[in-house]
């Protein structure tokens, strides 16, 4: 049964400060004005009994359990919809009351199946609990009448089922829908007795436009809608807070177990990131820990071409320390590096990249943020002092206009996603620029006031055009400019943005939005009140993303819409722990925090700590790896917890790189693509088999729990502090406690973290210091951490990557909701229910004028390679550009990606592909699959002939 809390049943915000005295039950009870009779009375104690409120759900005052007495007053009122007022006085429970409720709890029973003791719900029912709270004994309608109880049961989502016949229609599901979610997939059909929960038109669950995010199955208060996993294996016995593994909004989680089975996962209502609610991955998608294709024993072999051979932790380890000293003895100490893992945790993260610098004696070391934020980190740092964005998600709720620059919040981050849509609904503005027609522009109460559907490269040219239109037409902020930036960069700036050729019209054919269209979202976004930018891959993966992340900052500063709430410079992180990962000193040319490895004072410190001289010299960053890799000079690679096979562009390029190497070490949890290529598997552990912590996209640093014993039988830092023992650098960790210390110790901005104030607090924002001993939930709001604001010249460069005659439309890719990443996780659940392969979304005039039809076999030819996917006909897309995503390994869509990258980050420019698409037959289809199959086997014989001669 869910329990009370102070924001909840009506205590809205703006009156908090006026207080108003009342008298329940004969106690004096002071609260603030318009808080509802049922709040008052929580915060002295008296429950009273409620069906239809909830602490997550406006009042509705449906069910009539809560009425009560108030003197003066006509009738029984629902005290979840009654605000308090100057010396009420009020009576919870008398015997005129009981009775009332007991009638109303007779109705709702009589139309209500009595199978409590075989009941799913039974123990944890809320209907249950009330029919004992309120004394009922008796029902006297019986079962001869009109009811529901024959109702069929809805079985068809994979997660839940729904069995209306225990329904009570207490709108708990629907209102859940509405004012969590926001998608209003569910309604009440129907009037009086025949008033039912209907998905969308009276659809089967799976059917309708349920997006499966759990928060329909949390508000019910019956057996009505219930976990299958709960229905199969009864309600659980205790529950361990930890932090969702999947994007980077980070939800908090109650890992319900039985024993070392996780039962369910349910949103925590205390999560600072996620307020208790979810999203289809976090809520339920967490079979993939406990699927059978986990490897739970280390395995090696000599040459790629050989079988697997397990063997014990000790000798693989042991084997894997001996190839790469071996390989530094012959080829020098810079011929190995390593790549950490955006999905592992902040300590297990730090722990790699101290083995490289310390173990390994260089810089060699790189993470899968190369290939998504880099350009963040460099834009943000350079402009604003800091790598990272700006605000907590909450910030969200007070911007009047919001910008969502080639993002995808409802997919890619649904949780936040779904607090943005609560924020348009209240009347906030949205501005979206995207070359595709993402959710957002148009769903429940939600429409785009512009969608800037700019053509796919000409970021820069649109983030320019918007400043010169602000510059020109005098809307800049310059009091904040002069108080808050550097004014020389600021007025070399001004005079290069003023120039004819930035104006909209000046750029109107080359970005493909007409110029008015950019001038009203201009003026919009500079005079419209607190503006806020949430960004995401669609900004970073161009060859000009550091360009464009750094116009985004010239923009908010321009505007002033940077340091107070409602604001900011906000990029939406895609795996849940990138940020933590960049933070950790994960880059081959900075250190934890963020500082150079060129800087005497910071390396002196570090090496101090580690015992050890380390290099001044950046080392190789992944692409410099493989490139390395080819030309015979890197030659062994430690990688936990990536799959570069599949996630990075050029996959023949990769794939030549990876097995050019003569040690490549995978630890993971699943046999991957990269897999295929390594010497040594060292089997990982998942979120669930672990303790830590993870940073979110909010800088937000939240507690990892171990809630089973790792299958593998050790924790990924554990597995990485052997292969350092075994390298002959000693690491002697007893708890991941112990390295956020050592952290803490040598990060100015951790400073004042540690587990016993994670613990004390939920969860802390960094910077964590003295200056902010419980953390910075808003970045920048006195000065910026450079000082002044940097404004930088962002000089539009056309993308070498432009369309021809042969290759005539441009690719660009994202994700989907039920999916996340490479899919090595989701796949293995059954989200594929929703999505189970990737298909190439088109233009209706694109297809029809290449013979295509929506389910056909396409192929996808770029300058790089060549893929086979099905169509999906799709007004999303403008013509001349197609999608994809990237989850399914067989896919191959970075088959077709190019090797360009931006040009400060070198993160690769996935957005970005011309390529043409033609209908393939079967017989050809079968030959690509065949081909591209049997294209890793290639290159192991490559292999094994180079090894022979």
């Amino acid at each position: 049964m869910s329990t009370l809390n102070e924001k909840d049943f009506g205590t809205p915000a703006s009156s908090a400060h006026k207080l108003v005295s009342l008298e329940i039950d004969g106690f004096k009870v002071t609260v603030p004005e318009g808080t509802s009779v049922m709040r008052a009375a929580a915060s002295i104690g008296i429950e009273i009994p409620r069906l239809c409120a909830t602490d997550s759900l406006e009042p509705f005052g449906s069910c009539r359990l809560c009425i009560v007495q108030i003197e003066g007053g006509r009738g029984y009122p629902a005290s979840c919809t009654t605000p308090v007022h100057q010396d009420m006085k009020v009576v919870t429970q008398n015997e005129k009351l009981g009775n009332l409720r007991r009638n109303v709890m007779e109705l709702y029973i009589s139309d209500h199946p009595l199978d409590c003791l075989t009941c799913s719900a039974n123990g944890n029912c809320e209907l249950q609990d009330m029919a004992g709270k309120v004394g009922l004994r008796e029902v006297r309608y019986g079962y001869s009448g009109k009811n529901h109880l024959q109702s069929s049961k809805d079985v068809s989502n994979p997660y839940f089922s729904f069995e209306p016949s225990k329904c009570i229609v207490c709108s708990r599901c629907v209102r859940a829908c509405q004012e969590v979610q926001g998608t209003f997939a569910l309604t009440i059909s129907g009037r009086g007795f025949d008033s039912v929960v209907s998905p969308s038109e009276q659809q089967a669950f799976l059917d309708s436009e349920c997006v499966s995010c759990g928060a329909c199955v949390q508000a019910c208060p019956t057996a009505t809608l219930m976990e299958k996993s709960v229905i199969a294996k009864g309600q659980p016995e205790h529950g361990i807070v930890t932090t969702c593994a999947y994007c980077g909004v980070g939800c908090s989680f109650t890992a319900e177990m039985k024993g070392n089975e996780v039962v369910r996962m349910v949103p925590t209502k205390s999560g600072k990131a996620n307020h208790g609610h979810s999203c289809v991955k976090g809520r339920f998608a967490f079979g993939y820990a406990t699927h059978p294709d986990r490897i739970k024993k280390p395995m090696i072999r000599e040459k790629i071409t050989d079988p697997w051979r397990e063997v014990s932790w000790e000798e693989a380890v042991q084997f894997a320390a001996e190839r790469f000293k071996a390989l530094q003895s012959k080829y020098g100490r810079y011929s190995v590096g390593g790549i950490t893992s955006s999905r592992c945790t902040n300590e297990e993260t730090y722990l790699v990249q101290k083995l490289i610098r310390a173990g390994f004696g260089n810089n060699n070391v790189d993470t899968c943020a190369r290939v998504c934020h880099s350009p963040t980190g460099y834009g943000l740092k350079r402009t604003l002092g800091e790598s990272a964005g700006t605000q907590d998600f909450d910030s969200v709720m007070d911007s009047d206009v919001i910008m969502v620059i080639g993002a995808n919040p409802t997919d890619g981050h649904p949780v936040f996603g779904s607090l943005m849509r609560k924020r348009l609904r209240q009347g906030a503005k949205l501005i979206v620029v995207d070359p595709r027609r993402i959710d957002l522009i148009k769903s429940p109460h939600v429409q785009a006031n512009y969608h800037l559907q700019l053509q796919p490269g000409t970021n820069v040219a649109l983030i320019n055009a918007m400043a010169h239109v602000i510059v020109t037409e005098g809307l800049a902020n310059e009091a904040f400019v002069e108080k808050r930036c550097d004014l020389h960069a600021y007025e070399k700036w001004k005079h290069f943005i003023s120039h004819h050729r930035h104006a909209p019209e000046a750029m109107e054919k080359t970005i493909g939005v007409p110029a008015q269209q950019i001038r009203e979202a201009a003026r919009l976004y500079a005079t419209g009140g607190n503006a806020a930018i949430y960004y995401g891959l669609g900004v970073t993966e161009h060859s000009q993303g550091s360009t464009m992340v750094m116009g985004i900052a010239n923009l908010a500063m321009l505007t002033g819409n940077v340091g107070h709430s409602g604001v900011g410079v906000n990029p939406l992180r895609g795996q849940n722990n990138v940020q933590g990962s960049c933070d950790m000193g994960s880059f081959p040319h900075e250190f934890p925090g963020y500082r150079s490895v060129a800087d005497h004072v910071t390396r002196e410190l570090f090496e101090q700590a580690w015992g050890v001289s380390l290099e001044a010299e950046p080392g190789l960053r992944i692409p410099n790896m493989f490139a390395a890799a080819l030309d015979g000079s890197f030659k062994g690679l430690y990688v936990e917890g990536e799959d570069i096979a599949q996630s990075d562009p050029d996959t023949q390029h990769v794939y030549a790189a990876l097995s050019s190497l003569e040690c490549l070490v995978v630890q993971d949890l699943f046999l991957n693509e990269t897999a295929k290529f390594a010497h040594v598997f060292l089997p990982g552990s998942s979120f669930l088999e672990k303790n830590g912590t993870f940073t979110n996209a909010e800088r937000r640093i939240s507690p990892v729990r171990k809630v089973m014993p790792p299958l593998a039988g050790k924790e990924d830092w554990e597995i990485t502090q052997l292969l350092a023992n075994a390298l002959g650098y000693p690491m002697n960790y007893s708890h991941p406690s112990e390295i956020m210390d050592e952290i803490a110790r040598l990060t100015p901005t951790f400073t004042g973290v540690s587990y016993a104030k994670l613990d004390e607090l939920g969860s802390i924002q960094w910077p964590c210091n003295e200056e902010a001993p419980e953390g910075t939930p808003l970045m920048h709001t006195k000065h910026f951490v450079r000082g002044q604001g940097l404004f930088v010249l962002t000089e539009y460069v056309p993308t070498p990557e432009q369309t021809t005659a042969k290759y005539p439309l441009i690719l660009t890719t994202g994700r989907i909701l039920s999916q996340y990443n490479v899919g090595a996780q989701t796949r293995r659940t059954e989200n594929v229910a929703w999505h189970s392969e990737d298909r190439l979304e088109i233009h209706p005039s694109d297809a029809e004028l290449r013979g295509i039809k929506d389910g056909d076999w396409v192929g996808i030819q770029s300058r790089a390679g060549e893929t086979v996917l099905r169509a999906l006909v799709s007004e999303r897309m403008q013509p001349g550009v197609v999608y994809t995503t990237f989850h399914f390994p067989q896919s191959g869509a970075n088959v077709i990606t190019t090797d360009n990258s931006d040009w400060a980050t070198n993160c690769p420019e996935y957005k970005v592909t011309a390529v043409q698409v033609s209908p393939v037959s079967i017989a050809e289809r079968s030959a690509w699959q065949q081909q591209h199959a049997s294209f890793t086997e290639t290159q192991l014989q490559l292999l094994e002939q180079r090894m022979t001669v």
